[in-house]
């Protein structure tokens, strides 16, 4: 018997936590982001010739890169970067 849309997409998801080549798997990410961004997002996606997927992991892996590269190993900083503590954000709030 034939799977119904609902079916091969229940099936589909449950595969992408383990797919990839490197096989540490995929993690769906469904956020709303300004109008704006989303504009500049696909004018860099285009420029670089990838899809807004890409651009994503290209530009957080930098910007992580960027930060480990300025953490001393097994620092306070490096604890509190990979540690489980809680996030803040580095914005102040004004009001």
């Amino acid at each position: 018997m034939a799977k119904t849309a609902a079916q091969r997409q229940a099936q589909y998801r449950a595969r992408r936590p383990f797919a990839g080549s490197d096989g540490n798997g995929e993690r769906r990410l469904n956020l709303w982001i300004a109008t704006h961004t989303d504009i500049a997002l696909a004018r860099l996606a285009q420029r670089y010739c990838v899809t807004r997927r890409e651009m994503i992991e290209r530009l957080v892996a930098a910007e992580d890169e960027r930060i480990v590269s300025g953490i001393a190993l097994e620092s306070p900083e490096w604890e509190q970067y990979f540690g489980t503590g809680p996030l803040r954000s580095n914005e102040t709030k004004t009001g």
